[in-house]
């Protein structure tokens, strides 16, 4: 596949074939639309299976080759269980591995952050948010059942 962040074809054709490369996604209502000659939004929702599911929403810059901003948000049963951004946070030594790239675990969803290792601007980060859901939530996912206490 050529590179996918050097055109929105080639990026259709990478988002768009996230089923055949992830086994645990049911479903997708991701939509990549052009808003400039060089800009494109993508947003919506990837299906997994186990009642776990992802939110995305992202804006690529062709002409740079590189995704200018995104948010990447885990589910488990409707409840938010991780999310993964670039806002700043400088004063947090544990976080320069990968800075400003972080996600946001439980418990104290808001304040716990980590390192998000793979996660940047020039590269596409969904193949690695999908493995971190195979590798992290999909076994609780199936674990669970709807009864339990939530998550947090």
């Amino acid at each position: 596949m050529s590179a996918p962040l050097e055109n929105i074809a080639n990026y259709s054709a990478f988002v768009y074939g996230l089923r055949e490369r992830h086994e645990m996604v049911t479903g997708s209502t991701l939509t990549l639309a052009p808003i400039g000659a060089t800009l494109a939004k993508l947003e919506g929702r990837v299906e997994c299976q186990a009642g776990i599911h992802l939110d995305v929403w992202e804006l690529v810059d062709f002409a740079a080759r590189r995704i200018r901003t995104y948010s990447y948000e885990i589910y488990c049963r409707g409840e938010k269980v991780c999310w993964y951004d670039a806002w700043e946070h400088p004063e947090i030594p544990e976080l320069a591995a990968t800075f400003p790239h972080h996600k946001h675990v439980l418990p104290d969803l808001r304040d716990n952050r980590v390192p998000a290792p793979g996660i940047r601007f020039e590269a596409p980060n969904l193949d690695v948010v999908l493995e971190d859901i195979r590798r992290e939530w999909l076994r609780l996912g199936t674990e669970r059942n709807e009864t339990e206490p939530p998550l947090s």
